[in-house]
């Protein structure tokens, strides 16, 4: 690898600063993981909705929908970190074949509850948090291991990837949801989501990459866990990001859980204006993702995220106080857009930063901050629409955001500096 001076990175071509959203794609092992990853995805975005559809259409209470969303995401506080340690000790397919394989069967065990009309709200609370909990211990090592698989100077675009499969599925999964609840019923997009992990399991079966540590540990798992905590905290560059993460999912993320609610109360649209909204909201994010993608070499990676944060809060608000349909669908595509670029260029960051040997803690901790400010932001946006309405909720959200973001501005210079260099390290190398 070869260094290249501040100076001199400042004379990198236009050309070389872009490429091919899909470069990381040339990877044989890379393709396989995505594309099985893009179809149960897809299935679990249809679970997704017509849960949040059926808990609301059980219980007609936004703190259940809140409730939902927390059990679902508590797990990532209780036991992330334990998976990122696994994550660095065992074989990381392995993991990931097992996570797999138990969420389909929580998929289908509410399929059958649903299917013989069994179906009770704490069936859904108890299969949320069960679903959770595996994914504390299959997300680290899933997230530890797309570095592998790619060059490392195309890890940003294998990240800008992953985030484009994600949010490629959140446009797809709601329009088939809202098809399916229309047509066929709620217990179709679970019993689909659980036949969509097979995708997973069959293309990771053909994955020939091993994501096993080399060699045995010696030491306890609280040392591995201690390990990991200090190298976060002695990085200051991984430690901003991770405070950036977590603020960005807490008053951000309730957007997505709260869209139900701005449909059925504010418009009036019922579960296909849902799905519309969501898919919106994806489509935002898959241009973002693409955008994100086809840069190369981004000399201020901090400015520019904490630039999608700013603008993310000003179109919540927006969002928040629009009375029109067709202009909250435009602006939930750009919200949608602004969260994944403030997804996107952190994560990369983050994997940039981060060693081999480290990175399931490291992303442990990353995914605990990105996902665990979730249950605590859905619990609140659950309680406070319940409270006063979803437009207050929105718009307090947005201005924490607003704040969040300004007092970032102030670290901007501390995050764009090595941040630069090692953005251009890793991509002209």
């Amino acid at each position: 690898m070869t260094e290249v001076p501040g100076e001199e990175a400042g004379r990198i071509s236009f050309r070389a600063r872009f490429s091919s959203p899909f470069l990381a794609l040339r990877h044989r092992d890379f393709r396989l993981v995505w594309i099985g990853a893009f179809i149960s995805t897809t299935g679990t975005w249809m679970q997704t909705i017509a849960q949040a559809w059926v808990v609301l259409s059980m219980t007609g209470s936004a703190f259940y929908l809140g409730l939902d969303a927390f059990l679902a995401t508590l797990p990532m506080i209780l036991f992330s970190l334990a998976g990122g340690v696994v994550a660095d000790r065992i074989d990381r397919k392995r993991l990931l074949m097992i996570s797999q394989v138990l969420q389909m069967s929580f998929a289908f065990i509410l399929t059958a509850l649903l299917v013989t009309d069994q179906v009770q709200v704490w069936h859904i609370l108890v299969l949320s948090f069960c679903t959770g909990t595996v994914q504390a211990f299959g997300g680290p090592a899933y997230q530890a291991l797309l570095p592998v698989l790619v060059e490392k100077r195309e890890v940003p675009n294998a990240v800008a990837l992953n985030s484009m499969q994600f949010n490629l599925a959140r446009m797809l999964g709601p329009s088939l949801a809202g098809i399916a609840l229309a047509t066929l019923g709620a217990e179709w997009c679970f019993g689909l989501n659980g036949l969509s992990f097979v995708a997973v399991i069959i293309t990771l079966f053909f994955v020939e990459k091993s994501f096993a540590r080399a060699g045995g540990r010696k030491e306890s798992v609280l040392f591995d866990l201690r390990e990991g905590l200090s190298f976060v905290w002695n990085e200051g560059r991984l430690f901003l990001l991770t405070v950036l993460a977590a603020a960005t999912t807490l008053f951000g993320i309730p957007i997505v859980t709260m869209m139900p609610v701005v449909a059925e109360n504010i418009f009036g649209v019922g579960a296909s204006g849902y799905s519309w909204l969501m898919t919106a909201s994806g489509a935002g994010s898959v241009t973002g993702a693409v955008l994100v993608a086809s840069i190369l070499t981004i000399r201020r990676r901090g400015s520019l995220a904490i630039g999608f944060q700013l603008s993310f809060a000003l179109l919540l608000l927006a969002f928040a106080f629009s009375r029109m349909f067709w202009l909250s669908a435009v602006l939930a595509f750009l919200t949608g857009l602004a969260l994944l670029g403030v997804i996107t260029v952190t994560s990369s960051m983050v994997q940039l930063v981060t060693t081999e040997q480290m990175r399931g803690r490291v992303m442990s901790i990353f995914m605990l901050a990105f996902r665990g400010g979730m249950p605590l932001g859905n619990l609140f946006s659950g309680w406070a629409t319940e409270r006063w309405n979803v437009t207050f909720t929105l718009a307090f959200n947005a201005i924490a955001l607003l704040g969040v973001g300004l007092i970032f501005l102030a670290f901007r210079a501390r995050l764009d500096s090595k941040a630069e260099a090692e953005a251009v390290v890793a991509e002209v190398a």
